[in-house]
């Protein structure tokens, strides 16, 4: 079968729409299956649309539905579809009518949408394989890994702003993965990183080192204000590195709703008090490292091949 999947990422990228789209092409190959990514539709001869995001892929959806009708549309939702565009936006509610199937990244993301559409849904957790190799944290230091590119939404210097409320005895090191989006953010992290000992903006790098990043942490911390499931949650669970996240709907669809780990989003105090809790409470860090390793199945790469077979053969049955 000859599958299209369209992305609003251009070739390059290292968005999150990008890798995700590498990632399902990579899977849908091992299937059988001949794949093309593309930024949008252009008439490609195909048996089945694969969209990312419900409004900027929209005029790719409108025009396949279109010109091929009767060929099937599976759309994957983003956080910024989920918890804001589909609620608001009518080329974004219009793509959800015209796909015949709906992809979200962890369970919660059903609750946002319409009930008329929940019969549509499949939920897909993103997988990651950790990196080859041991990776021991430094000794003299408890580093926490940030990765994600400095937007608004992704709140980036919440995790920066906490370590300045930290004790001196404390150890911890902010270590930042993630490119500028503006020369406002360049600055802005270029002068916390000249001012704070705690924390590091190691700019934006290749994939394999930012999972490396993730890898010889002690912690990861997820700010963001909105997720639809981040990515990074799934590779510091794969890495077995323990997680800290904003109380959102994506972070606990992925980690659950009894996790201890999370924090009032943009309280930068509380989000300093788990900083310094995982830091000098070993008891607790283990409890978080212990109930991530227990998600580490949801995370593997054979589940989401399987979800993925399971859903082509519903959807083409």
């Amino acid at each position: 079968m000859k599958i299209l999947i369209v992305t609003p990422a251009p070739p390059g990228s290292r968005k999150g729409n990008r890798v995700t789209a590498i990632r399902w092409a990579q899977i849908l190959r091992k299937l059988g299956h001949t794949v093309t990514i593309a930024e949008n539709f252009a008439r490609q001869r195909c048996d089945l649309l694969v969209a990312l995001h419900a409004r900027r892929s929209a005029p790719s959806v409108a025009q396949f539905t279109n010109v091929s009708s009767g060929t099937p549309v599976i759309l994957a939702l983003t956080g910024t579809d989920l918890y804001s565009d589909i609620h608001t936006d009518p080329t974004a509610q219009l793509s959800l009518e015209q796909a015949d199937r709906l992809i979200v990244l962890q369970p919660l993301g059903t609750a946002q949408l319409p009930e008329k559409f929940h019969d549509r849904v499949h939920v897909i957790y993103q997988s990651i394989r950790p990196p080859p190799g041991r990776f021991v944290p430094r000794k003299a230091v408890f580093d926490i890994s940030v990765v994600g590119h400095m937007r608004e939404v992704k709140d980036p210097f919440r995790a920066a702003e906490a370590s300045h409320l930290l004790p001196t005895a404390s150890s911890i090191c902010v270590r930042h993965t993630g490119g500028a989006l503006s020369a406002d953010m360049a600055d802005r992290a270029e002068k916390e990183q000249a001012k704070n000992t705690r924390y590091r903006w190691l700019g934006e790098l290749p994939r394999w080192q930012a999972i490396r990043e993730i890898a010889r942490s002690r912690l990861h911390v997820l700010t963001s204000q909105m997720e639809g499931g981040a990515h990074v949650i799934c590779e510091a669970i794969a890495c077995n590195v323990p997680v800290v996240s904003s109380h959102i709907s994506g972070s606990v669809g992925l980690l659950g709703a009894d996790y201890p780990g999370y924090f009032p989003v943009g309280d930068t105090q509380a989000l300093a008090d788990l900083m310094l809790r995982c830091e000098q409470d070993p008891n607790f860090y283990r409890q978080l490292k212990k109930l991530c390793g227990k998600r580490a199945t949801l995370v593997h790469p054979d589940r989401e091949q399987r979800c993925w077979k399971k859903l082509l053969d519903e959807l083409f049955r």
